[in-house]
């Protein structure tokens, strides 16, 4: 049916409710909105859903929630046929909008699909979600978020039973079930009480921070310099209206950081997030509120998390001028993977087989650290499942040990407890790192600058840009397309060493014309590797209405290296077409 149908249908139909009906009713004679909700359906991408929350077809709603988890059903039922007992789901969410109804709607729906679902008391970050399935024995577990995104948003996103994010093949297998799911009045579900007491519904929540916090305090290497340090590092954290204020806070007082201050106004979840443009600590501007505090308290290090706490934006003083200075998620993650490589080298708990995993459009910095100390430099696509799903072959083929992992959008994972982005563990190992600075008359700061002198200056930028609806969808086609019809000879006066077309499963290299493959799972990506260790890639992403293009580039100093890819940034965006 067109779109005006569809409307028509969810405006009369028995099965939607009447809050649902009036909202849509009160658009009558507003075509384009209409248009806008119905003329698809909310896409169920590699990931899972993510839009804005409305009545329709193309919205986050409690009927959309409800038909993706009835596809989602339907393949955990098939997986099950060969194994033995009930086969269950972890369910957890975040502080947005509507993301505790859309936990309950995606459990009762389990529950009716004969999926024991277990679910969180109240909202928990997406990290402890990758921990629980795991550890009950789940075969899959879904999280209520849209991460980052602006308030009118929410997401669903859905795990396997190794505690990463879908992957292939059964992204696809998962899609093509949710996608068979048309009659809405076919979806099953149930009431809680009768889900409950089919002890197919079951609430958790202490027990689970519990053993989920044990975990995080595992990968601390120095405790006695916690303990030393204690009273002489300053932590100023927001945890941005989200999950992460009581995982954070409990983790940093058990390990003994005594000066910590939380951002009063941001301490509470709230999904208007009222204080922020959006919460996103990517953001220089979700920072204000901490920075001010920081400033009162002379801190040494200021931290924010996103609303599902599995990103960290990091701020820390350079001692020379007693500015508070801001990191990218490559320079944190760098500053991490620094720390625990020289402090386990060190020791001596470094494994001989060790490995660190980056994601294509993450800093070339890391492959020269791994080079330094000797451990293997994995490379993967964009998206922190593949870095989770590195860990489950590691396990499986007996091939290295994962030591750690990050990706250039503020992630990373210190340990295996989960197999997502964790920013609490990213907070603990940050301030770990900072009272050791601390105790050799260093900031966290002083630190990034010495490793830009030792590895070189190595600088990265990310670009999105936006265009939403029909017509921006086509225009970012259009787009990727071109760029892929016409690969350049140089960009910003670099030399094309090697385009690669992750979509065609092709690297060529540009001087000889030789052709292999990229060796990575098909995805619409395009790569250029630049002369003079400069790079640059286009992505759309997979959950938003935008186009992302990623640079990199190597400098003799901090200015040279943000002349360079404030050059490579221009030319970039004249390649694919868009107005810098």
């Amino acid at each position: 049916m067109d779109y005006m149908e569809s409307y028509r249908f969810w405006c009369t139909d028995s099965y939607f409710d009447e809050e649902t009906k009036q909202e849509l009713l009160s658009l009558q004679g507003n075509e384009t909105e209409i248009e806008d909700r119905f003329y698809k359906n909310l896409s169920f991408g590699t990931g899972g859903l993510r839009g804005v929350i409305g009545a329709g077809t193309n919205r986050m709603n409690i009927y959309t929630v409800r038909k993706a988890t009835q596809g989602l059903a339907n393949f955990i039922n098939m997986e099950s046929k060969s194994r033995t007992g009930m086969a269950s789901c972890a369910i957890a969410f975040d502080s947005r909008h509507m993301s505790p109804e859309f936990a309950d709607e995606a459990a009762r729906c389990m529950a009716a699909n004969g999926i024991k679902a277990y679910i969180f008391e109240s909202l928990r970050p997406t990290p402890e979600l990758s921990f629980a399935v795991r550890e009950l024995g789940c075969i899959a577990g879904i999280v209520i978020t849209a991460s980052h995104n602006p308030a009118e948003y929410n997401g669903y996103k859905v795990y396997w039973e190794d505690g990463a994010q879908i992957t292939a093949p059964k992204d696809k297998q998962i899609i093509a079930e949710v996608n068979r799911v048309t009659d809405f009045a076919k979806v099953k579900t149930m009431s809680r009480e009768e889900a409950v007491k089919a002890g197919l519904y079951q609430v958790i929540g202490k027990e689970i921070d519990d053993r989920y916090i044990a975990e995080l305090k595992k990968q601390i290497i120095h405790p006695e310099i916690i303990q030393a340090m204690a009273d002489d590092i300053t932590i100023v954290y927001t945890p941005l209206h989200g999950t992460g204020n009581l995982p954070v806070r409990r983790v940093l007082s058990e390990l003994g950081f005594r000066k910590v201050y939380v951002v009063p106004e941001q301490e509470k979840p709230d999904g208007d997030f009222p204080t922020v443009p959006y919460p996103n600590p990517e953001d220089p501007k979700a920072f204000a509120l901490a920075l001010a505090l920081a400033k009162k308290v002379d801190a040494d290090i200021v931290l924010a998390t996103d609303p599902d706490a599995d990103r960290l934006g990091v701020y820390a003083k350079d001692s020379r001028t007693g500015e508070y200075m801001s990191f990218t998620g490559n320079m944190s993650g760098m500053v991490i993977a620094e720390y625990i490589l020289a402090r386990r080298k060190e020791n001596g708990t470094l494994p001989e087989n060790g490995a660190l995993v980056k994601t294509i459009v993450t800093t070339d910095m890391a492959d020269v650290i791994a080079e330094k100390y000797q451990v293997k430099l994995i490379e993967v696509l964009t998206g922190f499942k593949y870095i989770g799903e590195q860990i489950k072959f590691f396990e499986q083929q007996h091939t290295y040990q994962y030591v750690f992992g990050m990706e250039e959008s503020y992630g990373c994972l210190v340990g295996t407890h989960a197999r997502d982005k964790d920013a609490c563990v990213a907070v603990m190992a940050l301030c770990e790192a900072a009272a050791y600075c601390k105790s050799q008359g260093k900031t966290l700061w002083d630190q990034m600058l010495q490793m830009y002198e030792e590895y070189g200056y190595f600088r990265e930028g990310l670009e999105s840009v936006t265009l939403k609806g029909i017509d921006g969808s086509q225009k970012i086609q259009e787009m990727m397309q071109a760029m892929r019809q016409t690969p350049p000879a140089e960009i910003a006066g670099l030399k094309v060493l090697e385009a690669r077309d992750y979509d065609a499963d092709v690297v060529k290299d540009m001087e000889t014309g030789e052709i292999r493959p990229t060796g990575l799972p098909k995805s619409n990506v395009l790569y250029y590797k630049l002369e003079n260790n400069s790079w640059c890639c286009a992505r759309p992403s997979g959950t938003e209405p935008k186009i992302k293009f990623y640079m990199g580039v190597k400098g003799s100093s901090l200015e040279d290296s943000a002349e360079k890819l404030k050059e490579l940034r221009k030319a970039l965006l004249d390649f694919a077409g868009v107005e810098a």
